[in-house]
């Protein structure tokens, strides 16, 4: 478990919304909530931890994007994201404007 944590954590990426389009398309990103750890949520996904994921959907801290907030994106391109690759998501985390 401990090598996935690192091999997740390596690949643990910032990206802009232009880079997210093509996955959103493909209905492949999950939104994942500002209050818990991209790398924890990849791990989960990765290990097939089934629990702890349905937790987090019950409690819409991941989730794919709205309609509501996609418009937002195409408006505001300077949006940016951290990011995790977790085949075949892309899980993505907004990163909060400074």
């Amino acid at each position: 478990m401990s090598d996935l944590r690192a091999e997740l954590t390596e690949i643990l990426d910032e990206a802009e919304w232009e880079w997210l389009i093509p996955h959103v398309q493909r209905d492949a990103v999950i939104l994942v909530a500002l209050e818990l750890d991209l790398v924890d949520v990849g791990v989960a996904i990765a290990s097939d931890n089934i629990p702890s994921v349905e937790q987090w959907i019950d409690k819409q801290l991941v989730t794919k994007p709205t309609t509501v907030q996609v418009g937002e994106w195409n408006r505001d391109r300077s949006k940016r994201f951290n990011t995790l690759i977790v085949q075949p998501y892309v899980l993505a985390q907004e990163i909060a404007a400074t």
